[in-house]
């Protein structure tokens, strides 16, 4: 995905999160979400569908390590032990988003969607966490590898609407 396919892309994604939005709304439950490498794209997509949009209850934007452990409760130790994009913290980030708010479900997303600032980080690294409150989290790992930072979180709001839609579909626990 490049630049020139975004237009095309994020009205498909607008479709995609028409949808979960709709799974949502017929079954009374909210959506919340916390964001680092997507900045709040996910956030944006469910709050831009008109009648739907009141099955959004909130969304966090922790870009920093900081914002992970002060806004969604992340332990700076596992931060120290995994790395901010870990399915560790990525798990931590959707159960903190659910504590954090009157969700009844939610999704995480951590990763690089550029060069990371170590040599080791892989451009592309992405892991999703979807939860149902009361269920266990699902978590993704995802290689989307160096298409930019936009392509990056362009593919990461569609696996992450992918995978919210999964955890709304759960039997109530």
């Amino acid at each position: 995905m490049r630049g020139h396919d975004l237009p095309d892309a994020a009205h498909k994604l607008a479709g995609e999160a028409e949808e979960v939005l709709n799974l949502a709304y017929d079954r009374s439950l909210k959506i919340a979400t916390a964001e680092s490498c997507t900045g709040g794209l996910l956030a944006s997509l469910l709050t831009d569908i008109e009648g739907r949009s009141s099955s959004f209850e909130r969304g966090f934007v922790t870009y920093s390590e900081e914002a992970k452990c002060e806004l969604l409760g992340v332990r700076t130790e596992l931060i120290e032990r995994y790395t901010a994009v870990s399915p560790e913290v990525a798990e931590a980030m959707v159960l903190g988003a659910l504590a954090g708010s009157k969700a009844d479900v939610a999704c995480s997303i951590t990763g690089f969607a550029g060069k990371g600032q170590d040599p080791g980080d892989e451009p592309g690294l992405v892991y999703i966490a979807a939860a149902r409150r009361g269920s266990k989290p699902l978590v993704e790992e995802y290689h989307f590898g160096d298409r930019g930072r936009e392509g990056v979180r362009h593919a990461t709001v569609a696996e992450a609407l992918e995978l919210l839609a999964e955890a709304i579909r759960q039997p109530a626990p």
